[in-house]
């Protein structure tokens, strides 16, 4: 059974690097990337992540279907690193607000076309219904914890803490609000351990 390492803190308060310090101890290590470049600031969010890691570790991009991606590794590697539960909300959350999905889902190869059917699916059905939307991507993330834990590969997944600041002033920041708080309860469950990152210093809280 895999190991797997939760590590959450808020905006800025050195979690991926602390994540990244963990990881370097596996030879092998598979980064699933959950970003999509949609502007010059995450462009370059994301080339300073890319220089802070190791040149040999693989990079997978998948900002959907993220347990697939994890399955389909089939435990070959030493470590798989999931970057970010947040981002992977938000891109759930607003799928269906983005035209260029397909043709990154081509040019990743995280997903086939087949697959982004199903997050359509998945989706749509709920652009009225905030309740049954929280409900279909917190099964998502629940099915990511199960794959991640059955998988041949440790595991370490990373994720924002949102709840600590003022309630947001509209619906949908509310939304996802609630729903990375529960995501993260899901996640915290079931991992082995739970690191929880405050001004660069790390705290295990399981």
């Amino acid at each position: 059974m895999a190991k797997i390492t939760f590590v959450l803190g808020g905006a800025r308060s050195g979690k991926s690097a602390f994540a990244e310090g963990l990881a370097k101890k596996y030879n092998d290590v598979v980064y699933i990337a959950t970003a999509e470049v949609k502007d010059d600031e995450m462009r370059e969010r994301i080339r300073a992540h890319r220089a802070r890691r190791p040149f040999h570790w693989k990079t997978i991009e998948s900002p959907y279907h993220v347990d697939r991606v994890v399955s389909n590794l089939n435990g070959r590697a030493g470590l798989v690193f999931i970057d970010c539960i947040t981002l992977y909300i938000t891109n759930l959350l607003l799928y269906e607000e983005s035209v260029s999905i397909p043709l990154q889902t081509k040019r990743h190869d995280a997903v086939s076309s087949g697959e982004m059917a199903n997050v359509t699916d998945l989706l749509a059905a709920s652009k009225e219904n905030p309740k049954q939307k929280q409900e279909q991507i917190l099964a998502e993330i629940s099915k990511l914890s199960r794959v991640c834990r059955e998988s041949g590969s440790d595991v370490i997944i990373i994720s924002n803490e949102v709840g600590l600041g003022i309630v947001p002033d509209n619906a949908l920041s509310r939304i996802f609000r609630d729903i990375a708080g529960f995501a993260n309860q899901i996640l915290a469950e079931e991992a082995d351990e739970v690191y929880f990152i405050m001004a660069g210093i790390a705290q295990r809280i399981k």
